[in-house]
């Protein structure tokens, strides 16, 4: 097996903050993800520590405080680097959905459930706008079961907003959601 790179490397300019940074960046299986990819539609970048990067560069460059931060640095970190370990042959849903595998990863690091769950459902808005493009309906039922699983709404927010912003991503999907959410008297 081929040498990894260091978690310095692999994501450009990451320097850890915290404790749990520094075990998730000597972490093999974070950093076999980080890693993956090559370019490709939404991540033209290519490896999955490059995304990671962009997105530690714009929580910077927003000024996030803490804790908020610190939280939003650790789903960057962690929410697409099960991406490798996605089964190409089963369907990407479920427990072959990169979201649920790196969750899983992430209750190794933590039991807080506000971060477990947006970084599971960081992916499901999108989805559910896709369903809504294709079809012409609200998969009603698919966004009640999101927003009913999320205790933070507002981290969740924040996270969609920021992994949606970097280069390749489509604006739309979060404008319908910040809509939606609105429309509903649930804007965070």
């Amino acid at each position: 097996m081929r040498a990894i790179a260091p978690a310095s490397e692999l994501v450009e300019g990451f320097v850890p903050e915290t404790d749990l940074e520094r075990r998730l960046a000597e972490d093999p299986i974070v950093l076999r993800g980080l890693a993956w990819g090559r370019p490709r539609a939404g991540h033209p970048e290519g490896p999955v520590g490059r995304h990671v990067a962009d997105l530690l560069r714009t929580i910077d460059e927003w000024g996030v405080p803490e804790p908020q931060r610190r939280d939003l640095r650790f789903i960057s970190l962690i929410h697409d680097a099960l991406k490798y370990k996605v089964r190409d042959w089963l369907p990407h849903s479920g427990p072959n959905h990169h979201a649920a595998r790196a969750r899983r990863l992430a209750e190794t690091y933590t039991e807080d459930e506000r971060l477990l769950a947006t970084i599971e459902l960081h992916d499901r808005p999108y989805g559910l706008w896709r369903k809504l493009q294709k079809s012409g309906e609200l998969d009603e039922q698919g966004f009640r079961a999101m927003l009913d699983r999320l205790p933070d709404r507002a981290l969740f927010m924040s996270f969609v907003e920021l992994d949606g912003s970097t280069e390749g991503k489509r604006p739309e999907p979060i404008e319908w959601l910040k809509g939606e959410l609105a429309r509903r008297g649930l804007a965070p």
